[in-house]
């Protein structure tokens, strides 16, 4: 049975009619173009189906369309800005070579994403344990942590920084 659902990708409005048993990754990838989110192993262990729903890291393969109603939604597409700038998350990808094939790529970016705007600081062993969902032939995954974790102090760092310029009445 078909229906229409509305929600916000990358913030732009969509309304698509899908079958009641479509999954987020087919409407997203083969609906609407949005190619970096990859059709890996389907059954949610390989990540790289990851995208941000409410902010909120899930793996699209498992996830019906239906249940997006409403939802903000965000890929790999949606994190650049308009003028082509990276952010923190993909330029540590960059600036740490945590990327060889790219298959994976997005997906951990999705979560590194999450990861970073919880404002939380992680040791290496949470981040490895918070990427865990995520499976990479090429790089191993010393580059990735790396890249995550100079994500995690870059944003740290920002933050306190803009704290400590507040007046003190203002903290």
């Amino acid at each position: 049975m078909m229906r229409f659902v509305r929600f916000t990708v990358n913030g732009r409005e969509a309304e698509v009619g899908v079958d009641e048993r479509e999954m987020l990754l087919d409407t997203l990838r083969d609906r609407l173009g949005l190619t970096s989110v990859k059709r890996g192993c389907e059954v949610g262990e390989c990540g790289a189906c990851t995208v941000l729903l409410n902010g909120i890291a899930i793996d699209s393969c498992l996830y019906l369309t239906i249940w997006a109603e409403g939802a903000a939604i965000v890929t790999c597409e949606g994190l650049q800005s308009s003028s082509g700038a990276l952010t923190s998350v993909q330029q540590a990808f960059v600036d740490e070579a945590a990327i060889q094939c790219g298959f994976c790529t997005p997906g951990i970016i999705m979560s590194a994403t999450e990861i970073v705007d919880s404002g939380k600081r992680y040791t290496r062993e949470e981040i490895r344990k918070l990427i865990s969902g995520h499976l990479c032939r090429c790089t191993g995954y010393q580059k990735i942590v790396d890249a995550v974790e100079r994500a995690v102090d870059e944003h740290a760092a920002l933050a306190e920084q803009a704290l400590a310029q507040k007046a003190p009445a203002e903290r």
